[in-house]
């Protein structure tokens, strides 16, 4: 009986992880505005339903929108100007650009679907040597968050992890390795997200480029992040995001191939 139930729970767990397999490559599809190939399993009316789900959690971490009404819309000015002047204005998805009062993280991310996000505290240190706010430097913070929904990198973050959870069943019920397969799923996904940040990186130059703006500015915004994570920043080969250094090398290649 120990064996025959060892065979049936063996049979059952390859059938599941056979069946994860072939739904992962179902899932293949290019994305026209990277030419990657990337497992995508939601489509864009779903991507933006999670987006606007999550939208005012996320405000609510960050201290909720920011009061002041000018700075709101000079957000917004420059978001739609990028929207509007470059291929996401026919994506199919809808974009809404939020300034945040967290005046401590400094920070931007995108949700999927096309609610983007950036800090106060960033926001604030987007400036000129007048002191003034830096439109470019603006359009590359919220370029580069717009590259993030155009990848589809949440999208294809959620399928990776549903197939992995999958996996992991299948891994357990046939011969209780789920353990091991869920650790490798975490670590793929990991070193998945440096790729996105390059990619978004390259794209935001390009959306910047098409909307009239300068992307030698998005130079500027790495060197504001690497001065905030300070000396003591994570190495790359332990984070999920790569150096500022590396970024700005990226940054000046594309821009070398764009412009």
């Amino acid at each position: 009986m120990r064996k025959g139930g060892f065979k049936v729970r063996l049979i059952l767990g390859v059938v599941i992880v056979a069946f994860a397999y072939l739904r992962k490559c179902s899932q293949q599809t290019e994305n026209p505005y990277t030419g990657k190939t990337q497992s995508i399993s939601l489509t864009p009316a779903q991507e933006i339903a999670i987006g606007l789900q999550q939208k005012p959690s996320m405000a609510q971490q960050h201290g909720g929108f920011h009061s002041n009404a000018q700075y709101q819309q000079y957000v917004t000015h420059i978001g739609q100007q990028l929207v509007n002047n470059t291929v996401a204005k026919n994506s199919g998805y809808q974009f809404e650009f939020h300034l945040l009062r967290d005046d401590r993280t400094i920070n931007a991310f995108a949700l999927p679907g096309g609610q983007i996000f950036i800090t106060y505290a960033l926001f604030s240190k987007l400036t000129d040597s007048n002191g003034q706010i830096n439109p470019d430097m603006v359009a590359g913070v919220l370029g580069h968050e717009i590259g993030h929904v155009l990848g589809k990198h949440s999208n294809e973050r959620i399928t990776e992890a549903n197939f992995w959870q999958l996996l992991s069943m299948g891994a357990s019920v046939g011969a209780d390795l789920g353990e091991l397969a869920n650790s490798i799923g975490q670590q793929t996904l990991l070193k998945n997200g440096r790729g996105d940040e390059l990619e978004s990186d390259e794209l935001g130059v390009r959306l910047m480029l098409d909307a009239g703006y300068n992307p030698k500015y998005l130079i500027n915004v790495m060197k504001i992040l690497k001065q905030a994570a300070g000396p003591n920043r994570i190495p790359e080969f332990q984070s999920t995001h790569p150096d500022p250094e590396n970024r700005i090398a990226k940054i000046k290649a594309a821009i070398k191939k764009y412009q």
